[in-house]
C-alpha cells in the first residue's frame, strides 16, 4: 500500500482587514444576547440610570438599546466604532485595575462589523445629538439628527455578511428569551438601573431601579423567594460578600437560578456555584440546585476580568481559599439564621467560635424552611407483602411486561408488585411520567381541568418571554394562562390526565425549563424536550399519594404503550425486577 501523498504547502499570508474584524467580532459577538449585554453595560459605564432594550425577532432583524447616560461627543463618534480605541482606559494601560464594566474597545467596532449599526448620541451641553452609520465595519460620515442627552444604537441584520454564523443561531424565540435573562442578570448586579424590554409589539419586561437586593431578587426570582431565603454578610479575602439564597425548599431543577456579581458586573464562576452547593450538603438532592444572589466587592487587584472578550468569565486570586470561605459563610448562615420572610439581615459580623462550633454540632436534620416530602396515609406507607390477597390490584401481562400483583407503596414513591418469578419496583413520578409523554406526543394535548378560582401568579421577566415564546406549547399543555397586569398572570386551567390534575404551581416551573430549552429527553429535539417537560409537570409526582386502583390504570397504559419502555423521558427507569432466586440468595435460600 503506497504511503499518502504530504498535502502541498501553502504559504502563510496576512488575512485582509475585513476578514480580521469579523473573525475578532465572534469573540465578542455570539448572538442578540451578547449585543444587549455590551451595549447596555455601555450605557451604565456612560451614567445611565435608565435602559430601554427593544428586539424584534429576538434581535436578529433588530436591536436597539437607548439610554439616558452622558453621551459621546460629536467629534469622537468615529473613535467609538473603531477597534481598540475607549474612554475607559489610559492608552498606556494598565489592563489589570478596570473601574467600568467594558474597556476593551472592541464592542462597537465589534458589533458593527457584522451588522448594519447606527449610532446617534448627544451630550449635555450640547443642543444637538449627532449620528453615524456603520455597515459590515466601514463607517459613515457624523451627521446632525435629534435626539435628547444620551445615547441610541441600533442594530440590523445581524450577521448579515456571515451567514455561516446566523444560520446556528437559535429560533427567534429561543434568543428572545435569552436577551431578557441577560438583562435580568445585569439587574441583579446593578439594580440601581433601570431597565426595560420590549419586544416588536408589547414591553416584553420592566425592572425598576432600587436600591434593595430583597427587591431585586423578587422581582427576578419571584417574591416567594422572600419567605423562603436567608441574608448574608460578611469579610471574604480582599474584600466582602452580601447576597439572599433560598433555602433548601426553594432549590431548583437547574443552575440558572444562582446568580453572581463582582463589583457590579454580572459573572459567572464555576468554584463560586460548587462553593455554594456545597454549602447545602445534604439538605438538597443532586439533582437540585440553590436559588439565590450573590454579591462580591473585591480590591481591583484581586480579580482579573480579562480572561474572555465577553468579561462574563473572570479569574480571582487565590480562588480556592475565596471559594472556601464563601462556602462556610454560606453554611453557618444557612443553618444559624431563623426561617420566615423577616429573618434578620446578617452584616456580616464575625461568629464566636463558640457559637461556630454550636452551629456545626446542631446539624439539624431538618433545616428551618424545608418542606418534607408529604407521606401517604394508612396502608400505602407500609409493604404489604403478607395482606390478603382481597388488597391487591392485578394488572394484566402485555408484551415484554409481566402480570403484576400490587402489593402497596414505599415512601409514596415506590409501588412494590409481586410477579410469578419474584418482585418488581416501580417508581410513580417516572411510570406517569412516560404515560403522559406518549399521549402528548401522540395527540398534541392534554386535557384540562378548570379551576373554580383562578389564580394569580407573579412570573419573572424569563418566563413570561418563555410564555410568549412558546405559548402553543403551554396551552397544548393544559394550560390556559392569560395577563392580568404588569407582573401578574392569572390561571383559569390546568392540565388533568386520568383523573388528576397537575399543581398550580407547575407552571412557573415548566416556564422556567422551556427558557432553557426543555428537559434533556431520549430523542434530542426540540419538540421532544417541551413535551417531556410538560409530562414531567402533569405526572404523578414523587409523594403523591395514589389508590391502586389509580396506580393499576397508570400500569395498563404502560403496557399498552406500542413500544417496551423501561426508562422515563429523561432516562430515569421506571422499574427494577428482582427475581425470587435473587431474594432466596439474600436469605441463604441458594438450594431452595
Amino acid at each position: 500500500m503506497s504511503p499518502t501523498a504530504a498535502p502541498a504547502r501553502r504559504p502563510i499570508r496576512r488575512l485582509d482587514a475585513s476578514t480580521v474584524e469579523r473573525i475578532a467580532a465572534g469573540e465578542v459577538v455570539e448572538r442578540p444576547a451578547s449585543v444587549v449585554k455590551e451595549l447596555v453595560e455601555n450605557a451604565i459605564d456612560a451614567g445611565a440610570r435608565t435602559v430601554s432594550v427593544r428586539i424584534e425577532e429576538g434581535g436578529l432583524s433588530r436591536i436597539e438599546v437607548a439610554d439616558d447616560g452622558g453621551g459621546i461627543p460629536a467629534g469622537e463618534l468615529p473613535l467609538a466604532v473603531e477597534r481598540h480605541a475607549t474612554s475607559k482606559l489610559d492608552p498606556a494601560g494598565p489592563v489589570d485595575r478596570i473601574d467600568s464594566l467594558g474597556f476593551r474597545g472592541e464592542a462597537l467596532a465589534a458589533i458593527g462589523s457584522v451588522s448594519r449599526l447606527r449610532l446617534v448620541s448627544r451630550t449635555p451641553d450640547r443642543d444637538e445629538a449627532f449620528g453615524l452609520t456603520v455597515e459590515g465595519g466601514t463607517a459613515g460620515s457624523v451627521v446632525p439628527v435629534g435626539r435628547a442627552v444620551g445615547t441610541t444604537v441600533e442594530v440590523r441584520d445581524l450577521f448579515f455578511n456571515t451567514p455561516a454564523r446566523r444560520k446556528f443561531l437559535r429560533s427567534a424565540a429561543a434568543e428572545q428569551v435569552e436577551v431578557v435573562a441577560t438583562v435580568e442578570r445585569m439587574y441583579l448586579a446593578r439594580p440601581d438601573v433601570t431597565y426595560r424590554v420590549r419586544g416588536a409589539e408589547r414591553e416584553l419586561a420592566v425592572y425598576p431601579g432600587t436600591t434593595e437586593l430583597r427587591d431585586a431578587a423578587a422581582r427576578v426570582l419571584g417574591p416567594s423567594l422572600l419567605r423562603e431565603s436567608f441574608f448574608l454578610a460578611g469579610e471574604i479575602p480582599g474584600g466582602r460578600v452580601e447576597g439572599l439564597l433560598g433555602r433548601p425548599a426553594t432549590a431548583a431543577s437547574s443552575s440558572r437560578g444562582l446568580h453572581f456579581s463582582v463589583d457590579g458586573r454580572a459573572v459567572t464562576s464555576r468554584p463560586l456555584a460548587q462553593a455554594v452547593r456545597l454549602a447545602f450538603g445534604d439538605y438538597i438532592p443532586k439533582s437540585r440546585y440553590p436559588v439565590g444572589v450573590l454579591r462580591l466587592e473585591l480590591a481591583r487587584d484581586r480579580v482579573d476580568v480579562n480572561v474572555h472578550p465577553t468579561k462574563r468569565e473572570v479569574r480571582f486570586l487565590h480562588e480556592r481559599d475565596l471559594a472556601d470561605r464563601i462556602r462556610i459563610l454560606v453554611r453557618e448562615t444557612l443553618l444559624g439564621t431563623p426561617t420566615g420572610a423577616e429573618a434578620p439581615q446578617v452584616r456580616g459580623s464575625p461568629r464566636t467560635p463558640e457559637r461556630a462550633a454550636r452551629i456545626r454540632a446542631s446539624s439539624p436534620a431538618e433545616l428551618p424552611g424545608t418542606t418534607s416530602r408529604p407521606r401517604s396515609g394508612g396502608r400505602q406507607q407500609s409493604l404489604l407483602a403478607g395482606a390478603p390477597a382481597t388488597v391487591r390490584r392485578p394488572v394484566a401481562a402485555r408484551g415484554p411486561h409481566p402480570r403484576l400483583e400490587l402489593i402497596g407503596c414505599i415512601a409514596a414513591l415506590y409501588w412494590v408488585a409481586e410477579t410469578e418469578d419474584g418482585l418488581v419496583l416501580v417508581d410513580q413520578h417516572a411510570a406517569s411520567e412516560r404515560v403522559v409523554y406518549e399521549a402528548l406526543r401522540r395527540d398534541g394535548t392534554l386535557s384540562r381541568q378548570t379551576l373554580v378560582a383562578p389564580l394569580l401568579l407573579h412570573l419573572s421577566g424569563v418566563q413570561r418571554a418563555a410564555l410568549e415564546a412558546h405559548a402553543d406549547a403551554v396551552r397544548a399543555a393544559g394550560f390556559d394562562v392569560e395577563e392580568f397586569g404588569p407582573d401578574t398572570h392569572r390561571l383559569r386551567s390546568v392540565p388533568a390526565y386520568r383523573g388528576r390534575r397537575a399543581r398550580a404551581e407547575a407552571l412557573a416551573e415548566l416556564l422556567s425549563e422551556l427558557a432553557t430549552g426543555g428537559r434533556p429527553a431520549l430523542p434530542d429535539g426540540l419538540e421532544e424536550r417541551t413535551a417531556a417537560s410538560i409530562a414531567c409537570h402533569a405526572a404523578i409526582r414523587a409523594g403523591d399519594v395514589v389508590e391502586r386502583e389509580e396506580f393499576a390504570r397508570v400500569l395498563d397504559a404502560l403496557h399498552h404503550l406500542p413500544e417496551a419502555s423501561y426508562s422515563c423521558p429523561h432516562g430515569r427507569p421506571i422499574e427494577v425486577r428482582v427475581p425470587k432466586s435473587r431474594i432466596d440468595r439474600w436469605f441463604l435460600r441458594s438450594g431452595a
